[in-house]
């Protein structure tokens, strides 16, 4: 082979070489980035796949509308008001395995659904476990703690957020699709499934579920 041609064959192996490793540079820069791998899992949800998929043989019954996260996503970021009217975020349940719950009191499924989330509250309720009740009401601000006080409701707090800015990045997220919708993330704050429409949480299946999620045997 002619030695020009011999170098023109080298530089393009040359060539080809270094884009490859660049790329792979790329790549490592992005994953570190983003804290994304794994199917653009967040670094600190990827436990929470096979936590999910742990969860999917539970699946029935009176939660057989509950779907298992198959890309769970960080959800720490979303922003409601506390019982005092403080602002709060997911992420002060960091350690706890929640089940939060979107509402309201013209929401029929909603009212039907609340004596049973108050009940899982006071049976698995504590260290690992917490019911988060979101109203989303927009009216008389007076009227979830009316409903919640007619109920009964003993151990949940009444938490809001009347500008509905967590259902809508919810519905962004194709998460919520009406009320109520209910999310339950692990420790991390990664969701682990979610469902749409009302269910009964207090039954042996909801109980059944929380208790794998937060690692009883």
């Amino acid at each position: 082979m002619p030695e020009g041609q011999k170098r023109l064959v080298w530089n393009a192996r040359v060539g080809v070489a270094v884009t490859a490793v660049a790329a792979v540079v790329l790549a490592g820069i992005y994953v570190t980035l983003t804290g994304q791998g794994n199917g653009g899992v967040a670094a600190e949800c990827v436990p929470a796949k096979a936590e999910a998929a742990a969860l999917d043989p539970l699946i029935g019954g009176e939660l057989a509308a509950f779907r298992v996260a198959n890309q769970p996503e960080k959800l720490s970021e979303l922003q409601f008001t506390g019982a005092g009217g403080e602002p709060m975020t997911l992420a002060a349940f960091q350690g706890k395995v929640a089940l939060v719950n979107l509402w309201a009191t013209w929401c029929a499924p909603c009212r039907r659904e609340m004596p049973a989330l108050d009940r899982l509250q006071a049976a698995l309720g504590g260290d690992d476990f917490a019911v988060v009740p979101i109203s989303i009401d927009t009216g008389d601000p007076g009227r979830p703690a009316a409903f919640l006080e007619e109920i009964g409701a003993k151990g949940l707090p009444l938490y809001t957020d009347r500008t509905t800015q967590i259902f809508e990045e919810l519905k962004a997220k194709s998460l919520a699709i009406g009320l109520p919708v209910t999310l339950l993330l692990d420790r991390n704050g990664c969701r682990l499934g979610h469902i749409n429409g009302p269910a009964e949480w207090d039954s042996e299946d909801g109980k059944r579920l929380i208790r794998k999620a937060i690692g009883e045997t």
